[in-house]
């Protein structure tokens, strides 16, 4: 999947690439629609958390920081153990566990509240009340469904694409 990125000027033309969308037969959660506090959303679909905020690279980083310190630690308890215990590989493999877990966690609760990092080029515009739509397609569809965007709403702009959808679509 690749998530193509549209700005439209105003929630009329965002409906109509909605419909077009739905008519192309991309699901309804895999569209999200991003505007500023006073442009009205109601027949389109928001973008939730998972879109807006960073909390999805958060938890990448956070897990992978997580495990690299649970698994260091680990291995110093091997290699010195405290008050002469005994310890085996399965408490390294727990504190990497515990440690990915624990950087999850806390690096989640900072991303969501941090901006989207891969949405930063789009901020001016949904400050100056355009709607940014995010659609998650095939990526042997992406032509398609950019030129029937262009084709069919020429008044949207198209914004390029990511590489890679994201974890959570």
């Amino acid at each position: 999947m690749r998530r193509l990125y549209f700005i439209a000027p105003d929630t009329l033309t965002a409906k109509a690439i909605v419909d077009d969308l739905l008519r192309a037969r991309i699901t309804w959660r895999h569209i999200h629609v991003l505007a500023n506090h006073s442009v009205a959303l109601e027949e389109l679909p928001q973008a939730s958390l998972m879109q807006s905020s960073d909390v999805v690279h958060s938890l990448e980083r956070g897990v992978a920081l997580g495990g690299v310190t649970g698994a260091l630690l680990g291995l110093v308890a091997l290699v010195y153990p405290p008050a002469e215990l005994a310890i085996a590989g399965g408490a390294v493999v727990m504190l990497t566990m515990a440690g990915a877990g624990f950087g999850a966690w806390t690096a989640t609760m900072i991303g969501v509240n941090e901006p989207n990092t891969q949405l930063e080029r789009f901020r001016d515009a949904i400050r100056d009340g355009q709607l940014l739509i995010m659609a998650d397609v095939p990526g042997s569809r992406e032509h398609e469904i950019e030129q029937l965007i262009a084709q069919h709403v020429p008044r949207a702009d198209l914004e390029g694409a990511e590489p890679a959808s994201p974890i959570f679509p």
